[in-house]
């Protein structure tokens, strides 16, 4: 099965994605003008590779950032099945992995890397991997 996995952010949409063999692969951000903009581009995104189940970073701690991200995929109209997979502390756990490569430069590398985390977290947890 084709799995994709999104962090969705306030500027950018963090992506990964697994084709086969559980190998979790981060793709580019996409930028976020606003939130049809970004709908879009996310469903482009799924139809391109052939995604066949989406993969959501879902934090446990923020009741607003869950009725965000909640509202974001409303605005997909997914045509495949979707769960949301608890991403807290990827984001920190990508900034350590990238610590020395990057400075200070938000160009969504950071935020695929979360998404691959959170990917690669649904696939264990589902004993998948």
């Amino acid at each position: 099965m084709k799995l994709a996995s999104i962090d969705v952010g306030l500027k950018r949409i963090g992506v990964a994605i697994c084709l086969a063999s559980n190998i979790v692969t981060p793709q580019n951000a996409i930028l976020r003008k606003n939130r049809d903009q970004a709908a879009r581009d996310v469903n482009t995104f799924l139809k391109e590779w052939e995604i066949e189940k989406l993969i959501v970073g879902f934090p446990s701690s923020s009741e607003d950032t869950q009725n965000r991200i909640k509202h974001f995929v409303g605005l997909l109209k997914l045509e495949i099945p979707f769960e949301f997979q608890e991403e807290n502390m990827s984001s920190i756990e990508a900034e350590e992995m990238m610590k020395g490569e990057i400075k200070y430069k938000r160009d969504g590398r950071v935020d695929s890397l979360a998404a691959k985390i959170i990917l690669e977290r649904y696939l264990k947890n589902n004993n998948l991997k």
